[in-house]
């Protein structure tokens, strides 16, 4: 048998990254033999493309809420790194993140800003690049981890490996394999925050492209405001990616005009199309697709509001999403009743840990799931020893 490494991490996206800092930056004990192993030719691909850049790291208000998954699992996780401290830990390595978008905390310039940091006290003969982990096995108390480059033994393995979404940047499947063929359930893994497509009655959504509004998006008990963006395949926006974290199938409903007291309107002497605040365009074709007159607002009769009302609960059924290439995270994973939430192992194998994206926790937009990989991380860091 080769050398028997003290701990191996599948993936160097967010989790994986930080697991590797926090391990590396322990000085009450001696330093780890640790080897990171990454698909790519490069760490941290998602990070750098994400938040347009600028990476969205986290957000003011992070609570088990916005998240799927098992709330007490999500909130102890969290509760043990919140958002707080990440942004202090940040701080303090030179790094102080932008308020923007009410909430969300970006990097001031560029994303490479936080995996500079995030590498920083990684040495470099830890990274193993280009080594694609084809399977895991564990003989007694020793994990051998099989790539196409050779089998290399490990004490621990820490799966960070994210999930299928951006496959074009090397999204694989690896992470699930691996906690499948150790017995663990993998719930239905699916697209999330993406674009929805439609059908052929909202076919008309598609001569809107380009068209921007804000709107809120109601899918079942649950309410996404943000702006819809009219696209060639469907609906895309913020609004729409936060409804679809929670849309499976069935219809949805959209209010596009969430700031508008219809019946302080009933008074006025102009068009009724002129008084919504929307894009003509816009105004037009929902017109068409709800059957309404364009009137003089004080001609207009009762049933002329009741249509109009419409606008206020649109409700439609998607055909579907944009899928995997242009979703920004993969709901689904690993089940969290089979995970320690005091320091991510396996519940069935000792020493095999699961973090961040492969676990069946999704975040809301806006920095959640980032938040999610750094709590998550943290946590296990804190147990290794």
């Amino acid at each position: 048998m080769n050398k028997i490494t003290d701990t191996i991490i599948i993936g160097a996206g967010a989790s994986g990254l930080f697991l590797a800092t926090l391990l590396n930056r322990k000085s009450d004990r001696k330093k780890l033999d640790i080897l990171i192993f990454e698909h790519n030719s490069t760490v941290a691909s998602k990070v750098l493309i994400s938040g347009g850049g600028k990476c969205n790291i986290t957000n003011d208000k992070v609570k088990s809420n916005n998240y799927l998954g098992d709330k007490s699992f999500i909130d102890n996780i969290l509760k043990s790194f919140t958002q707080y401290r990440l942004l202090s830990w940040l701080r303090e390595r030179g790094l102080t993140p932008e308020l923007r978008d009410k909430n969300q905390y970006f990097c001031k310039t560029s994303s490479k800003e936080i995996v500079n940091i995030l590498t920083r006290d990684i040495p470099c003969n830890q990274f193993k690049l280009n080594f694609n982990v084809i399977k895991v096995e564990k003989h007694d108390t020793i994990f051998s981890v099989i790539t196409d480059r050779g089998v290399f033994h490990s004490k621990r393995v820490i799966v960070a490996s994210g999930g299928l979404s951006f496959p074009k940047i090397g999204a694989s499947s690896i992470g699930y394999d691996i906690a499948t063929f150790f017995g663990h359930t993998v719930n239905k893994l699916s697209t999330g925050l993406v674009g929805l497509t439609v059908q052929s009655e909202q076919f008309f959504f598609k001569s809107l492209a380009g068209i921007s509004v804000d709107v809120e998006i109601m899918v079942g008990d649950k309410i996404a405001q943000g702006s819809l963006l009219f696209a060639h395949k469907g609906i895309s926006g913020p609004a729409v990616l936060d409804a679809s974290l929670y849309w499976e199938r069935g219809k949805i409903s959209i209010n596009f005009l969430p700031k508008v007291e219809l019946m302080r309107l009933r008074n006025s002497k102009r068009k009724i199309s002129n008084l919504l605040g929307l894009p003509n365009r816009l105004v037009k074709a929902l017109f068409i697709a709800i059957e309404m007159e364009d009137k003089i607002a004080n001609q207009m009769s009762n049933s002329d509001w009741e249509r109009l009302k419409i606008l206020q609960n649109y409700s439609f059924a998607p055909a579907g999403t944009f899928g995997y290439s242009k979703a920004e995270v993969t709901k689904g994973g690993v089940l969290t009743d089979e995970i320690d939430y005091t320091n991510m192992m396996s519940k069935k194998v000792e020493n095999l840990h699961f973090i961040g994206e492969v676990l069946d926790v999704t975040g809301e937009l806006g920095g959640y799931n980032f938040q999610w990989a750094f709590s998550s991380a943290f946590v296990c860091a804190k147990a290794i020893e």
